[in-house]
């Protein structure tokens, strides 16, 4: 793979490189009217794959919060077309390395040394690359370590391609009145959080502490004397991605023990700690040799606050969700109902949101629940089909909800994907035994 000298980080450059992919687009679209035009049977499946790899490529040389957006929507398959999460799903560990001679001078401004002053091996070629940065193995006295650097810039262009992507989003998701900038400041937040690599140290080792009881887990060691605030050398683990690892396995019992783990993980996290790994997707989890699951990535920590955390999972019980008064009073604490609404609204989104709970709250609605149900996936896929397709909904002011949705159903979504993905049958409550 081609490697790169150099990332734009200036905000003219970068939105230089956006407008020519909405160029490219664009013809996309003229091409598919004009041939429909002759064939009325044209399905979109072809403009669905032009428009996806056009993206792809104009995002994977930005990199940043760009690309990091791709890697996000790519764990969306119950909405995005399986041509975007194809493409998309490349950001996990798939685009262009930073080339040797920028990987060095990255070590001599932020360790001070040259990475062949500091290990006793290192490789000049990245072993996988993603939206933030990319991972090169070296050894020092006979360890192995992953040692993972930043991309230069990242971090100053967050807030310019936010704004960059700001209106599109604001129309795509029909956001009306002032207060729907909570949600883009969330998203800033927690990406300036992801390129500060001294707090994902300290996340890494909080987290590898709390949760070391958790059988079938393991996490990597981690070495603060070769790290610093864009670099972060960890112990290397041997194994494969788990996206890998389920296209490779036929075994339900490693399924279900693996993904076992999994969620005891989440629910521990959410449940006990009240903060969570807010982005799981495959290029974060290696499956090693002993079918054992580890958590490699922890970039991305949400803290979930008890005035969302109490309403948020009463919603998850049936009681409450076939209660029309509580299940109100929830809406409102959690912002999916606001006080300016119409009466129009509110009986619209209180139906929308009870049909969506009561089926997307299933897994915990009993002790047990099998992930490889293809007919629940498939009716989370035709719930969003029918989103996209409902012209009342694009009337309707779409700022819905408190801030912390973002990141909590992005977990949620990600965490059912993976589970389905291991076709893993699994335990609810026996996160329960590692509470203290």
């Amino acid at each position: 793979m081609k490697t790169l000298d150099k990332i734009p980080t200036g905000k003219i450059e970068r939105a230089t490189q956006l407008v020519k992919t909405g160029i490219k687009v664009g013809g996309n679209y003229v091409a598919y009217y004009g041939e429909k035009l002759v064939n009325p049977n044209l399905t979109k499946d072809k403009l669905n794959e032009d428009n996806a790899e056009d993206i792809y490529d104009g995002l994977k040389n930005l990199k940043g919060s760009a690309l990091k957006v791709a890697q996000m929507l790519s764990m969306d398959k119950s909405i995005m077309p399986q041509a975007y999460v194809d493409k998309f799903s490349l950001s996990q560990f798939s685009v262009p390395p930073l080339s040797a001679p920028l990987v060095r001078k990255t070590f001599k401004k932020y360790l001070g040394k040259y990475p062949e002053e500091i290990y006793d091996t290192f490789t000049p070629d990245a072993m996988n690359a993603a939206s933030i940065g990319q991972v090169h193995k070296a050894t020092k006295n006979g360890k192995s370590f992953a040692v993972k650097i930043q991309y230069p810039g990242v971090a100053e262009s967050i807030s310019s391609d936010l704004a960059l992507v700001k209106p599109f989003a604001t129309r795509m998701f029909n956001l009306k009145g002032k207060d729907s900038e909570k949600y883009f400041i969330e998203v800033e937040n927690k990406l300036l959080e992801e390129t500060d690599y001294v707090l994902e140290l300290k996340q890494s080792l909080e987290v590898s502490d709390w949760c070391s009881k958790i059988e079938n887990l393991c996490f990597p060691k981690y070495y603060s004397e070769y790290s610093s605030e864009k670099i972060l050398t960890m112990e290397w683990i041997e194994g494969k991605h788990l996206s890998e690892f389920t296209s490779q396995n036929d075994d339900r019992v490693k399924g279900d023990k693996i993904g076992q783990a999994l969620w005891d993980f989440y629910m521990f996290q959410m449940h006990h700690l009240r903060q969570v790994h807010a982005d799981p997707h495959p290029g974060n989890f290696l499956i090693d040799k002993d079918d054992n699951l580890v958590a490699i990535d922890f970039g991305c920590i949400k803290q979930v606050p008890e005035e969302f955390y109490v309403p948020y999972f009463e919603l998850a019980k049936p009681e409450v969700i076939d209660n029309p008064k509580i299940f109100n009073e929830k809406l409102f604490e959690l912002e999916i109902l606001r006080l300016d609404d119409s009466k129009e609204e509110i009986e619209y989104f209180t139906k929308i949101f009870h049909d969506l709970l009561s089926l997307f709250t299933k897994p915990f609605h009993g002790d047990y629940f099998d992930f490889s149900d293809d007919d629940f996936f498939g009716k989370i896929a035709e719930m969003g089909e029918e989103f996209s397709k409902d012209t009342q909904l694009r009337k309707m002011n779409g700022n819905r909800g408190s801030k912390h949705f973002l990141y909590i159903n992005r977990t949620f979504f990600g965490l059912y994907n993976l589970l389905h993905d291991l076709k893993a049958r699994i335990e609810t409550k026996t996160y329960e035994k590692y509470i203290p």
